[in-house]
């Protein structure tokens, strides 16, 4: 493989660590005291939940994330967080990586009839994707310095 400037693991770090930073700034955006003291975040996906098109979505959302919206919007506030200093840092990458993966189908299909999100959504499970594949922990990362995932 040619690349220009950079190694093709070098290449892939980077968009590893440019996913993380994507991560990292859903999380910075986001008015914790909103979610957490308000459940506004919850109550937004609730309503989006609540008007899908797909029986499976209105259903699930009834029953796992309605009755405990604190602990839900705790979870995936600091999920985005630890998913993006996982794959910034380079630690646990592949967990990192099918987890933003499993996250981000989960806001794709949540939110399957706003096109505004889907192409985040879609861009980012894609870079998971291709980062879990070509085994993107392989350079820069504290999963090669500690010789996991080999």
């Amino acid at each position: 493989m040619q690349t220009i400037w950079l190694s093709g693991a070098e290449w892939l770090a980077v968009l590893r660590i440019g996913l993380g930073l994507w991560w990292l700034e859903s999380w910075r955006h986001k008015d914790k005291k909103g979610w957490f003291e308000r459940g506004t975040g919850i109550a937004w996906a609730a309503d989006v939940a609540g008007k899908h098109r797909w029986g499976v979505v209105r259903t699930g959302f009834r029953r796992v994330v309605e009755p405990r919206p604190k602990a839900m919007a705790y979870l995936v506030v600091y999920v985005e967080l630890a998913l993006g200093l996982g794959l910034v840092a380079g630690f646990l990458t592949p967990v990192a990586l099918v987890a933003g993966l499993l996250l981000n189908l989960l806001y794709l299909v949540l939110m399957i009839h706003d096109w505004a999100e889907q192409g985040q959504n879609a861009m980012m499970a894609l870079i998971s994707l291709v980062a879990l594949s070509a085994m993107a922990w392989q350079t820069w990362s504290l999963d090669s310095a500690l010789g996991l995932f080999p």
